[in-house]
């Protein structure tokens, strides 16, 4: 099979944290959560859109910021960096999201990135028994549950909106 590079190390990824859930490689690439809800034939509720936020930080570092959060739902960015403790939190660049996730806009998966980023999960994902985020590719994207997902991140709880 001729795999995209970042989608196959992405099922490496997903592999080695235990993961159990599908890759499906879309025909078109999904760029929104409708979209992708439309070719999976699941609520747009459903997916979990990975969102790489740029953190102000207190120290005066700009840092990455990873919000997983339901397609149903648009981020309160003010609310968010008062609950995580940061000054702001900005819509990351796209260079910003390729250095931090190794992934484009689109298609940026909730794992699988060169480094540890502090992330965040939606509790409305909770809501569905299967979930879907984006695979390493704007056309991938692979199933998982929400607890699944929490413990193969690592990330905190917050509500988002």
């Amino acid at each position: 099979m001729n795999e995209h590079p970042s989608i196959a190390r992405f099922r490496a990824e997903l592999s080695s944290r235990g993961g159990t859930g599908r890759i499906v490689v879309l025909p078109d690439s999904v760029h929104t959560a409708a979209l992708a809800a439309e070719a999976l034939g699941c609520e747009v509720g459903a997916i979990a859109n990975s969102l790489l936020f740029a953190a102000s930080t207190r120290a005066g570092e700009t840092v990455p910021v990873l919000v997983l959060t339901s397609g149903a739902h648009r981020v309160d960015t003010d609310k968010v960096a008062a609950a995580i403790d940061v000054l702001a939190l900005k819509r990351a660049k796209p260079e910003f999201v390729r250095e931090h996730t190794g992934q484009v806009i689109g298609g940026v998966s909730p794992i699988a990135h060169p480094g540890p980023i502090r992330t965040f999960l939606d509790p409305a994902l909770r809501a569905y028994d299967e979930i879907w985020a984006a695979a390493g590719h704007p056309a991938a994207v692979f199933s998982t549950t929400y607890d699944e997902l929490r413990v193969m991140t690592g990330a905190r709880e917050i509500a988002v909106n």
